[in-house]
């Protein structure tokens, strides 16, 4: 369905998951299928156009959560902080910007720890120039103040841990 709910019709990806109590969420969930596959082709062109464009969208926030703060990163605190449980596929992509030369590795005892390269780093500022040009100007006559913007994201977090408590609740059944 592609209408408005004014009009009494739903906008959803699946009418089988918005019939009964609850539509609600199907039509959020349908706002975040089509918000994260925006937010994806975002990263991508936003990288292309800092001058990466091979790497893929989790290639991209590996990246910047690695540069996060200058802090060194193990695979475990990268896939904690993006919530990622699968950390064969962060791994994939550690070697990954470690064979273009972004990033750096230290073992330390059992533990490897990843850091940006000089590279890597001045990627990231380069991302970040293009963020603000493109995106953030844009930003700055649009309907969502900062305060509502933070507000939002709150919001996301906390559903998050919603689908994370469905997520073990189905895994039991």
């Amino acid at each position: 369905m592609t209408s408005n709910t004014q009009d009494g019709r739903r906008i959803v990806s699946s009418r089988h998951l918005a019939e009964g109590e609850g539509w609600e969420l199907s039509e959020l969930e349908f706002g975040m299928i089509v918000a994260y596959n925006a937010f994806s082709r975002w990263m991508t062109r936003c990288m292309a156009a800092a001058g990466q464009a091979d790497l893929s969208p989790l290639d991209i926030l590996i990246l910047h959560n690695v540069n996060h703060r200058g802090k060194d990163k193990r695979l475990s605190d990268i896939c904690f902080l993006l919530n990622i449980e699968d950390s064969h596929t962060v791994n994939y992509g550690l070697r990954k910007l470690l064979k273009a030369g972004f990033l750096t590795s230290e073992k330390r005892g059992k533990e490897v720890f990843y850091r940006t390269s000089t590279e890597g780093a001045a990627l990231c500022d380069t991302y970040r120039d293009v963020r603000r040009q493109c995106l953030l100007d844009g930003l700055a006559g649009a309907e969502l103040s900062g305060s509502e913007l933070r507000d939002l994201a709150r919001s996301l977090r906390a559903l998050s841990g919603q689908y994370d408590q469905a997520s073990r609740a189905a895994a039991s059944l």
